[in-house]
This record gives structure tokens, sequence and C-alpha cells, in this order.
């Protein structure tokens, strides 16, 4: 108890961190409308104007009880006729502090830093004793361009338009905007691998030494990674509309002799603006993640636990999700946009057995100034 309690004590130092960083900048720019960005659990979704910044903070969480083989739920009893051990839950946590700077028109500078925490329950199936193990650190750093392509918006022309250039939502004069707007914008990043692959805990079988974790408990994946988006962004009055595709490419194998598998998402979303404080969001993805190649001798090459076999970690999935965006329009806050997004699968299929989702959850703020 003590351990999960300093967990969460980390876990409130940083959100406080976070909120006194955005609330110290100086005053912000204009708001464009509590729909002007996209839900909040979409990243690299908009552009700003030369000279602006953006500074963000989220706190994802992701619950996952119940084991799955292919797109079939299966029981721990079955699991365990084929393994000594099986996952019985698993809870993430992320604290993603962000910033966006445009040192030059259509070209916006992203940095994001992570901080994971997870926690997964297991079972033994010849004693019935469960266990707990957890790992937590520093992320994989991103760090992204996002380039504009194409930008129309109705009586502005062209490339013109408000003096933020706020792609996701070119009307700045508040709720009902300047009509129909429409852009594309390129995402090109590069991960970097600071997040640890060595995680280690004590188990029943190891206890009091420490082991090393499988692979859904490793902080990082170890090697740098390709990021290539595409972003479309449109709206017309209280109404905006949206999509991306994105992917992370592993470039390398890591130094635990293995290389994570690729992933892919395609993600589309609507959101209404009720009034000038006020939008909701309806928004699906689809995300599909490959197989490890290789595998991490330290964590053993015959596996008693379906985590540690490097050949079942795929998956596909598919989420809805709603959400709910704020944008304080007046007062000491004016400009501070709060938002949160919460959702459940519709479909999934792993190569199991694993543990299936539940629920995803976002909360964040963000806050722009120049």
């Amino acid at each position: 108890m003590k351990r999960i309690l300093g967990r969460r004590g980390r876990g409130a130092v940083l959100v406080g961190l976070a909120c006194l960083a955005i609330f110290a900048v100086t005053p912000a720019v204009a708001g464009s409308g509590p729909a002007a960005h996209a839900p909040i659990g979409v990243m690299g979704d908009h552009v700003h104007g030369q000279g602006e910044v953006m500074f963000s903070y989220r706190y994802m969480r992701m619950g996952m009880n119940g084991l799955r083989n292919g797109s079939e739920r299966i029981s721990r009893s079955r699991v365990l006729d084929d393994f000594m051990v099986t996952p019985t839950s698993m809870d993430m946590e992320m604290h993603m502090f962000g910033a966006m700077f445009a040192p030059i028109e259509r070209v916006t500078l992203m940095l994001m830093v992570p901080y994971v925490l997870m926690e997964m329950e297991h079972r033994i199936g010849m004693s019935g004793l469960t266990f707990t193990t957890r790992s937590e650190g520093l992320g994989d750093v991103r760090a992204t361009a996002l380039v504009e392509l194409w930008k129309s918006e109705a009586g502005h022309g062209g490339h013109g338009g408000d003096a933020h250039g706020d792609v996701a939502g070119a009307a700045h004069d508040g709720h009902g905007g300047a009509g129909r707007h429409h852009a594309i914008h390129a995402n090109l990043g590069l991960s970097f691998p600071t997040g640890a692959l060595n995680r280690r805990d004590r188990t029943p079988a190891s206890a009091p030494a420490r082991v090393r974790l499988p692979y859904p408990m490793q902080i990082g994946s170890g090697s740098f990674d390709f990021l290539p988006g595409l972003t479309y962004a449109g709206g017309d009055g209280s109404l905006s509309w949206g999509a991306q595709a994105r992917g992370e490419i592993r470039l390398n194998e890591n130094h635990a002799d293995y290389r994570q598998g690729n992933e892919y998402a395609l993600t589309a979303w609507t959101a209404w603006e009720w009034c000038d404080w006020l939008s909701t969001s309806l928004r699906t993805e689809w995300q599909h993640t490959l197989n490890h190649r290789g595998s991490d001798p330290s964590i053993g090459p015959m596996p008693t636990i379906p985590t540690k076999d490097p050949g079942r970690r795929a998956f596909q999935r598919l989420d809805f999700l709603l959400g709910v965006n704020l944008l304080v329009p007046a007062g000491p806050l004016e400009g501070i946009r709060f938002a949160i997004e919460a959702g459940v699968p519709a479909f999934q299929h792993l190569d199991g057995p694993g543990l299936e989702t539940d629920w995803i959850t976002t909360v964040g703020l963000q806050y722009a100034f120049d």
C-alpha cells in the first residue's frame, strides 16, 4: 500500500508542476472556440502561427481486465492450461507534458515528454497465489515537425486568415466562426529511446531478488522510431471535423536484441460548439500493432506466462470515444482549454492469449500565447 500511495503522490506532483508551468506564462492569445482543437486524445492535430507557443498537459489512463485470444474472450483457467502464470489485469497511467512552437509560418515544432506508470496483477495456476508487479519511469521523448501543406478558408482565400494560424479552427472570433475552412498538414517526428527496457520487480519465484519484467511492463521501445502522419481538419460554423493517419516505424533493433512491432493508427472525429465555451466530440480510432522481432534474453526464451512471448504482442482494436472541451472565455484564466475524452473498444483482436482493453480516458489542459 505504501508503494502505491507513493506512485499516486508522484502523479499529483506532476499534475501540480504542469498546472504551475501553464498558469505562470503571459496572457493568452485570443481564443478560437472550444472545438478549434481536436479531442484531447489526438496529438499533433493543429499548427500555430509564427511566434505562437502552446503548453499542454495530458493524463491518460487505460484499464485492462479479462483475457482474449484472437477476438474470443477466454477464462483464466484456459490460459493456465498452457502457462504456469496468467496476467489478470493491468492499469497503465501516463503523464504527458507537451510544448509547441512555430518558428516560422507553416511549420510548428512539437515536443512530447511522457512519464509512465504500470501495474499488472497475476495468478499462479498450481497454487492460486496472486501477485503484482509495477514499473514506472520516463518514457520515449518525441520531437515532431508539423508542416502545413494546404489551407482554405471561406471569406479569407488561399493561405491567409487569422493572425494565429490555428488550422483546426480558423474562426478566431468565437462561436459561429468565419464559415467553412479546410487544412492539411504533415506530421514528421522522431521518437528517442529514453524509456527504460530493464525494469525489474520481485515475483514469488524470484523473491527476494528482482527479475527482468516482461515486454508489456517495459517503459520504452529502446529504438529510434520514425513517426510519420497526415492530418486533415475542417469546419463550418459550429460544426468541425477531422482525421489523422499516423505510424510508428522502428528504425533499429534495441540493445536488448529485439525490435518492437510497427504501429499504425487511423482516427476521425467530429465536434459541435454549443456556445463560446463548450463543445462535445465523437471520435473513432483504429489501431494495428505488429509483433516484436527478436527477443530479450534477460526475459527468457521459454515463456511461463504469455507476456514473455514476443510473438504475442500484436493486436488490432477499434475504439469509440466521447469528449468534452471547455474554453475559458474571460477572466484570469482566459484562454485555458480544459478537455476530457473517454471511450471503450468496439472490437479487438489479440495474438494472445493476452489482456483485453476495457476502457481508455484522457484529461488535459492546453494554453497558447505569443
